[in-house]
């Protein structure tokens, strides 16, 4: 399980032009499975986006986690983010997961993830064309792997 996880001072997103996400400061989190996901790596990745110290603190160091913060937050599935690109220049999504396995699990990471924060989410919509709008913060953008916990 993947995770494009970013700190912004403000976040959205539309379908068809209507508004289903928004948020001020806190995290835009773009979230791809693989087919060998389990819910033990969106527990591990729920946890960890949750204490990641990303946030400035008062001496303006990162020092702060998005629970210190109280931030928002939403949560965007992406399969891209198990894109291959290492033959030609068409790219190969063969290890994402199929939606049968990938929505379940996008939706027990959202579930976890709100228990970790304390906090309903926003969310954009499983498989749909979405228009994503942000400002990133920073810009602090970390990239996260369940299967490279080092």
């Amino acid at each position: 399980m993947r995770a494009v996880v970013q700190r912004v001072s403000d976040a959205a997103v539309h379908i068809d032009s209507k508004p289903v996400a928004n948020i001020d400061a806190g995290l835009l989190i773009l979230l791809g499975i693989e087919h060998e996901d389990t819910r033990q790596d969106a527990d591990w990745l729920a946890g960890k986006v949750a204490r990641m110290r990303i946030f400035q603190d008062e001496n303006d160091h990162m020092n702060l986690s998005i629970l210190e913060t109280q931030g928002e937050a939403i949560v965007v599935s992406q399969f891209t983010l198990h894109a291959s690109c290492k033959k030609g220049n068409r790219p190969s999504f063969i290890k994402a997961a199929r939606p049968e396995h990938a929505k379940p699990l996008y939706q027990y990471f959202i579930s976890i993830f709100e228990k970790e924060i304390d906090k309903i989410v926003g969310t954009g919509e499983f498989g749909a064309m979405m228009d994503v709008s942000l400002t990133n913060d920073g810009p602090v953008t970390i990239i996260l792997d369940s299967k490279q916990r080092d």
